[in-house]
Formats: C-alpha cells, sequence, structure tokens
C-alpha cells in the first residue's frame, strides 16, 4: 500500500472516488504510450509521402510500445526538463538502431504531441461517460415504465405540494441524463481534433508537406484535422470538462432527491444494500446510510471547482503560454477520473434502488388533503375568480393546521364553496390519485423518445 497515494489512487478509497477504467485512461502508462501511438502515426505518414525514410518509420514504429521505456529515467529527466515528451522521444531515439531514430519527432513540436495524446484520452473518457449514461438510462427507464401510475407527492421549496408519480420523476431525471448523451455526441466532432502545428503552429519546418502530414496523422489516430491549429485556445479542453461537470451535476441532482427520500421520516426509497450491511453505522444498527448519494455529492463539488480551473486555462498567452497549459494537467485527469467514479456509483445506486409505494401512499395522504388545495381552487376559480379562491382556501389551511377541525369539514361548511360544491364533489377533489395530471403521459413521451434515439 502507498500511504501517499492521493485519493483516486488510494488502495482503499479508489474504487469509492475514481474508476479503475479511468485511471487506466489517464495514468502515466496511458499517457506515454498515447505519446508514442502520436509519434508512430507521425512516423509512419512521413514515410508515406517520403519526407524520411520507410525503413526509419519502421524502426520507430517498432519501439512504439511503453513496456520498452525506462520510467525512473523518464521521471528524472521529465523533473529536471519540466515535461514528459523530450525524455520520450531520447529514449525513442535511443531504442532504434542503425541511427534511425534520428527521424523521430521530425518537425512537431512538444505541445503538438501532448496535445493530440490528451485527446485521444479524451476520446476514452468520453466512451466510457456515454456507456455509464446508457447503463443508467436503461435503470431509470426501467424504474419510469414500473412505477408510471404509482402516485406520490412532488414537493416545493421542501413542502409538499401537489400529487404526481413516481414514474414521472424517474423520467425527468432520465430526461436529464438523455440530454447528457445528446451533449456528448454534440460536442465530439469540436473536441475529438488532433494537433499538429510546429513551434507556433503554421507548420513552417515541414514546408510544402506540413498539411499533408497533419491530415495523415489525425487520419491515422481516427480524429478530426484541426482547420488551424490550437495550441493556446484551449476551448475544447474547457468544454470537456464542463461537460463533465455538467454530467455529474445531472446525478448530484439523483443522488440530492434520492438520499432526502431515504431520510427514515419519508422513507420512500433506499440505495441497494449491495448484499447486506452497506452503509452500516459503526454504533447504531437500524442505520443504513446513503453511502453512494453522499460520494456523488462529496465528488460532484470536486469536479465542479476543477472544471472553473479549466475555464482559467484558456487565457494562454500568445501562441505558447506560460502557465495555463499546466492547469490541464492537473485538473482534467482528475475530473476524469472522478466523474468515472460518480458513474460507476450512479450506475450501482439506481441499478438496485428499492422503492416503497406504501411510503408514497402513506405521505401523500399525510396532511389529510391539503395537498390537493390547488384542485380545490381551480374546481373554484371560475365562479370565484382564482385569487379570490386561493385567499380562502389559505385561509382554511391556516385553521387546518391550528387544529380547528378537518380540511372537508371546513370546505363543507364554508358558505362561498359550499354554494359551488358539494361535499362529494370536494371529496373526489381532496383524492390524491385523481389529481395526477398529465404525469403518465409525459413520463411516456420521454421513454417514447428514448425507444426512438
Amino acid at each position: 500500500m502507498n500511504p501517499n497515494a492521493g485519493i483516486i489512487d488510494s488502495s482503499i478509497y479508489r474504487a469509492i472516488f475514481g474508476s479503475t477504467a479511468m485511471r487506466a485512461t489517464w495514468s502515466d502508462e496511458a499517457r506515454i504510450q498515447r505519446y508514442l501511438d502520436v509519434e508512430r502515426a507521425l512516423a509512419e505518414t512521413q514515410a508515406e509521402l517520403g519526407i524520411i525514410p520507410a525503413e526509419a518509420a519502421a524502426e520507430i514504429a517498432r519501439h512504439c510500445h511503453v513496456g520498452e521505456f525506462n520510467f525512473d529515467v523518464l521521471r528524472q529527466a521529465t523533473e529536471h526538463i519540466g515535461y514528459p515528451v523530450l525524455p520520450v522521444v531520447e529514449q525513442l531515439v535511443a531504442l532504434c538502431a542503425d541511427g534511425l531514430g534520428q527521424w523521430c519527432h521530425w518537425g512537431a513540436t512538444t505541445q503538438d504531441i501532448t496535445d493530440t495524446a490528451t485527446v485521444l484520452q479524451i476520446a476514452s473518457t468520453l466512451d466510457y461517460a456515454d456507456a455509464k449514461l446508457v447503463e443508467i438510462g436503461d435503470h431509470l427507464a426501467g424504474v419510469a415504465s414500473t412505477y408510471r401510475d404509482t402516485p406520490m407527492v412532488g414537493r416545493s421549496n421542501l413542502q409538499q405540494a401537489i400529487p404526481m408519480t413516481f414514474g414521472y420523476k424517474a423520467a425527468v431525471w432520465l430526461a436529464g441524463i438523455e440530454r447528457c448523451l445528446e451533449r456528448s455526441a454534440q460536442l465530439r466532432p469540436r473536441v475529438l481534433m488532433g494537433e499538429f502545428g510546429g513551434a507556433v503552429g503554421t507548420l513552417a519546418s515541414l514546408g510544402n508537406h506540413g498539411l499533408a502530414v497533419q491530415e495523415g496523422v489525425c487520419a491515422r489516430l481516427g480524429l478530426a484535422t484541426p482547420p488551424i491549429a490550437w495550441h493556446t485556445v484551449r476551448d475544447t479542453i474547457a468544454e470537456t470538462g464542463v461537460f463533465l461537470a455538467l454530467t455529474c451535476g445531472q446525478i448530484e441532482k439523483i443522488a440530492f432527491d434520492i438520499k432526502i427520500m431515504a431520510a427514515t421520516e419519508i422513507g420512500e426509497v433506499q440505495e441497494p444494500d449491495g448484499g447486506g450491511g452497506r452503509g452500516a453505522s459503526s454504533t447504531m444498527p437500524q442505520k443504513r446510510n446513503p453511502i453512494s448519494c453522499a460520494y456523488i455529492t462529496g465528488c460532484t463539488a470536486v469536479v465542479r471547482q476543477h472544471a472553473a480551473a479549466l475555464l482559467t486555462a484558456q487565457a494562454a498567452d500568445f501562441e505558447r503560454a506560460t502557465g495555463p497549459w499546466e492547469i490541464e494537467w492537473i485538473a482534467l485527469p482528475e475530473i476524469a477520473c472522478l466523474a468515472g467514479g460518480i458513474l460507476d456509483q450512479a450506475a450501482f445506486l439506481l441499478g438496485g434502488l428499492v422503492v416503497h409505494p406504501d411510503a408514497m401512499a402513506r405521505n401523500l395522504r399525510l396532511t389529510d388533503g391539503l395537498v390537493n388545495t390547488e384542485a380545490v381552487m381551480m374546481a373554484l376559480a371560475p365562479k370565484l375568480g382564482r385569487q379570490a379562491a386561493h385567499d380562502v382556501l389559505s385561509e382554511i389551511a391556516r385553521d387546518v393546521a391550528a387544529g380547528k377541525g378537518r380540511l372537508i369539514d371546513l370546505l363543507s361548511a364554508d358558505k362561498s364553496i359550499a354554494a359551488i360544491l358539494t361535499r362529494s364533489e370536494l371529496e373526489h377533489l381532496l383524492d390524491p390519485c385523481a389529481y395526477l395530471g398529465a404525469s403518465g403521459e409525459m413520463a411516456d413521451r420521454v421513454l417514447a423518445r428514448r425507444d426512438a434515439c
């Protein structure tokens, strides 16, 4: 065990605050391999165009495997130079036989390799996020369908508002997740773009071959060709961070609802117990804490702050920046790893969510009809006027709260109300199950739209 490991790499916390896939994607080994992937694509493209010898490209490609590199030497050289690309190139040159390594990195600059490698890591991150969002969406679609017509109370400012269904609530969550997938698809053409421009982006070192090399490298790596260098125009990297922050924020909203609904006094849902004992207290045997919700909340706050740091990194000076670029090296990997952990927690949480319709029904009838006063108001409004009806019902609601009688009795005793509605009609209006609006139909729309995509 490494006692100095950060929370993402902690041998104890790593599965809570991160994900195995994202740690692998953003590890030192993966980063260096991505550098080498770019160097290989560069050499092969230049050999194809006749810029470097074919045997040089073959020899360079033969050694573009991270397992051949000495990480102790790489670490020491990086600490001295300030960045790892040059030390990687130096080792690659040394690995090549017959001096063929001299053709490595021909016409490139450090940032070309670093940025393109980062984009490849982003591509893997987006693929992982999309897969998890689809999984989360599947779970939510199941909940929305199963509980389409299950009545529960809607809440406003933590107060009971009017009835709705749990299927409707789950469909609201699902619609937000679906928008995250839409954003991912929309940002990919902008973000998954290679970088190859040389010293200040003009490709001057390659003469007339510059644009052809750029196109060839990007094509080999499966990335879009940039119309112009983006060395110090960092909106695409910032957009990636903001997208992940937005995605985590959508999940945090779901977790926030669930942890309040899981409170003892409400008891409408619970997190899955993972086979027993998950979320247990060290001293209170009865407790079952909403652990996934808690970690989603904590991690999302950090992702949000790191996304702000990426926005700061957009202020890059001239054609090569002095400092803002390095912000990305710190913030982006942590955003991706924490987001991976959040997505994993959400998939577990929603895949085994325990729902208590009986508690939903109990809470819906907790106020003995007060939750349906809007229904009564709207029935009275055509004859009394909406504001007048509102004022009458507000006064009666206060009397109920003061213990002066049941709502149905006070409504029936009010002369202005009794002149319009019978007691039987009032009883129907106070039935929560009769005031669900278009809850089911709107849940159906979200599910149908998802099925059509």
